[in-house]
């Protein structure tokens, strides 16, 4: 085998073999094929696609390309939850709590962002002390005990998607059904949780546009996780406009707070409900998702899933008194406003816009590089649907540098559109695939 032949048998619409795709991801993993051989394949790949047998097997072989996590220390029906990402989606803060309050141990790996706002673990360590990263042991004991833990990523978990990533992220490759399955499931495969709930993104601000692509994404994930053993099941979501009205890292972090004490916005309280209902109903405790999703409403009416938010705090050496007083969370130093330029209804609320103009105000990463300012981001006070005067507010930024401060507040004016008709209201979830 060699990568010139593979190169060309895909760029003329060929298959590739499990052998062939096992070699590219152990030799280019192990730095023995270049970069300009690895981008010319992932590029015949972007173009002519892989079947379901390709898909699999580049799954696996990038699963297969470090550590496999073992959980089996830990009691129970360990469930991972993933979304596909979005803007203001802080729903993993929400849900896991939920979910360990009603019996569902979570074990979680999550990574840093790239792009409008930082990661799951970004954000966690938005709060003062917490550690992202653990001890295998001192986590094994931390879900036994608490029910809940969640940790950075390893380089051992599927190096060979972070290796192949960065490549896919500046050749133009990413945006591929096979390899962003590949991406996704062999990082989740890898975690060692025995069931998979994914949060598949489609609209305005996610990877996959239209309801079709985000559907056909989501039936190839769980096809690839149950083939491996594992229950997956997808819900797909809206993501035209923002989760929520927090848009930025501590900000987004405050509101799963809020929403964990019967207080956050109708938008993402639905669908916290809803992920934290299947991850409940797979994870063994309940007879049905809508049983596991009064389940997880009682958790936050009783205060359980707050308290199990605490214990995840506390565990892993952050101050839990956060949870009681939001000033102990960094603070901003400069805001800016963006204002509705005329009377009417919010027509539109377009995410992808909101997003780059939080990673303007420093709230992302343009490169694995950047720093992230824990302060910076956005506050929606007008969502699609909302009456709006002239002059009046639409959205407060906040960051610790003023001119990026500014620039944000200049591109968020572009991500609304004002109109005199209330437009139709959106379905928030739209399909489940799996059950």
């Amino acid at each position: 085998m060699n990568m010139n032949d593979m190169i060309v048998k895909k760029r003329d619409g060929g298959k590739l073999s499990l052998e062939e795709i096992q070699f590219f991801v152990d030799g280019y993993t192990k730095g023995q094929i270049p970069d300009y051989q690895a981008s010319a394949l992932l590029m015949a790949i972007y173009f002519i696609g892989m079947d379901k047998e390709e898909t699999y097997a580049l799954t696996a072989a990038m699963r297969d390309s470090g550590d496999v996590a073992d959980l089996s220390a830990i009691k129970g029906i360990k469930v991972d939850k993933h979304s596909t990402g979005g803007v203001g989606d802080k729903t993993t803060f929400i849900v896991g709590p939920m979910a360990a309050a009603c019996g569902v141990p979570v074990a979680k790996m999550s990574g840093r962002g790239l792009g409008f706002t930082g990661g799951t673990v970004d954000k966690m360590e938005s709060i003062p002390g917490f550690h992202t990263v653990l001890e295998e042991q001192e986590f094994l004991d931390l879900v036994n005990e608490h029910g809940i833990s969640i940790i950075g990523q390893t380089g051992s978990i599927a190096p060979a998607d972070k290796k192949i990533y960065g490549l896919r992220d500046v050749t133009g490759t990413v945006e591929n059904l096979s390899l962003i399955t590949s991406s996704i499931m062999s990082k989740k495969l890898a975690s060692g949780s025995d069931a998979i709930v994914l949060d598949v993104k489609c609209g305005d601000g996610a990877f996959m546009e239209t309801l079709e692509e985000a559907q056909r994404l989501g039936q190839l994930m769980v096809e690839i996780g149950n083939a491996d053993g594992k229950k997956t099941v997808a819900v797909i979501t809206d993501m035209e406009q923002p989760l929520g009205q927090a848009v930025g890292n501590s900000l987004e972090v405050i509101e799963a707070m809020e929403t964990l004490k019967g207080k956050g916005p109708e938008d993402i309280t639905k669908l916290s409900l809803t992920l934290a209902g299947l991850m409940i109903y797979v994870g063994g405790k309940a007879e049905s998702p809508e049983q596991g999703q009064a389940m997880a409403k009682q958790s936050i009416e009783d205060g359980t899933a707050l308290e199990k938010m605490r214990l995840f705090i506390q565990g892993q050496g952050g101050d839990p008194r956060i949870l009681d007083d939001y000033s102990l969370f960094p603070q901003h130093a400069f805001s800016a406003e963006a204002v509705s330029p005329a009377s009417g209804f919010v027509q539109a609320l377009h995410a992808k816009k909101v997003g780059i103009a939080s990673q303007h105000t420093g709230a992302g990463r343009a490169t694995k590089e950047d720093s992230i300012d824990m302060t910076a981001g956005i506050y929606l006070r007008k969502k699609t649907g909302d009456p709006v005067e002239k002059g009046e507010v639409l959205a407060t930024v906040h960051g610790m540098d003023e001119a990026k401060v500014k620039a944000g507040a200049a591109e968020l004016q572009k991500a609304y559109v004002i109109g005199s008709q209330k437009p139709r209201e959106r379905e928030l979830v739209k399909k489940i695939i799996g059950l």
